[in-house]
């Protein structure tokens, strides 16, 4: 017997004066609602009700029992109303893991807005590069900057990213200026340590794509220092535009091989499951993609 579920029944009964009324109200058959009570009643070792062919009313224990009832259903309904409220409302700790540079470039400006519309959730943002295990990191979602986030991952595509050959306008005048994807060949080069491709850069252009195999004079596992160090005259980088647009827009680097770049890359919100995502985690990612990030 649930003795909950019995309480709610034996209030029925006293409230409606009788098993018939009870059972309809409950949606319970007339037999079920009287094997309820009689069980609460073997369970108490007390009679609760008075039972004639014209009405049902409490005993002076039973009476005393009701009253009781009433008081303690009321408590645990609020309790759940409460809980279930908690569980709607985005809160707690929300741990997120995002690429360096474009944590800094694009998360970091949003933070206060999402901050503002739920204060009840705290961030918690490691930057890094590499790629993390979500699920043993203890991470609750996570920014994929890539072509293909990956089929354990739920993921969600925030939008996506021009790769752009790069150089400042100090280093073509000393060394000239490209006119064809190969001719980055004699050039010295920027790479990015977690690129798949390595030093064969996949192009995409008027004539299909072509993978240039190139020199590397600097090796880095962030973006930032990359663009620092082709601003500084070192050499071309092939990078994503969100971390190139403000060195574009004010000449500090300009754009080499008009017409060929790398295939754009997705940007993903991911999670682990499905299954019961937390307010937290679906208030974010609906942040991210409100926001266009």
């Amino acid at each position: 017997m649930d003795t909950l579920d019995a309480m709610r029944v034996f209030v029925a009964v006293v409230e409606r004066n009788g098993f018939s009324a009870a059972a309809q109200a409950l949606d319970m058959s007339t037999v079920g609602v009287t094997r309820q009570v009689a069980a609460l009643e073997k369970r108490l070792s007390t009679r609760l009700l008075h039972r004639t062919t014209r009405r049902v009313s409490p005993t002076s224990a039973g009476a005393a029992y009701y009253a009781q009832c009433v008081r303690l259903l009321a408590e645990f309904d609020a309790l759940e109303a409460s809980i279930g409220a908690q569980a709607l409302e985005p809160s707690g700790t929300l741990r997120i893991n995002a690429p360096v540079s474009w944590g800094i470039a694009r998360l970091g400006p949003l933070l206060a807005g999402y901050r503002e519309r739920f204060p009840q959730v705290e961030l918690d943002l490691a930057l890094s590069d590499r790629l993390v295990d979500m699920v043993e990191e203890g991470y609750d979602v996570a920014i994929r900057i890539t072509r293909e986030p990956g089929p354990s991952l739920i993921a969600r595509r925030l939008g996506q990213s021009r790769i752009s050959l790069c150089a400042a306008p100090a280093y073509l005048a000393a060394h000239g200026t490209p006119q064809a994807p190969e001719d980055l060949q004699t050039h010295a080069c920027l790479g990015y340590s977690y690129w798949a491709a390595g030093d064969h850069w996949p192009l995409q252009g008027p004539g299909g794509e072509v993978k240039v195999a190139v020199t590397t004079m600097l090796r880095a596992n962030n973006g930032d220092v990359l663009r620092e160090a082709a601003i500084a005259g070192m050499g071309v980088i092939l990078q994503p535009d969100f971390l190139l647009h403000e060195a574009l827009a004010d000449g500090r680097l300009v754009r080499i091989l008009p017409g060929w770049e790398a295939e754009p890359i997705g940007i993903f919100a991911v999670y682990t499951s499905r299954s019961h995502l937390a307010p937290k985690v679906r208030s974010f990612i609906d942040y991210l993609v409100e926001t266009g990030v």
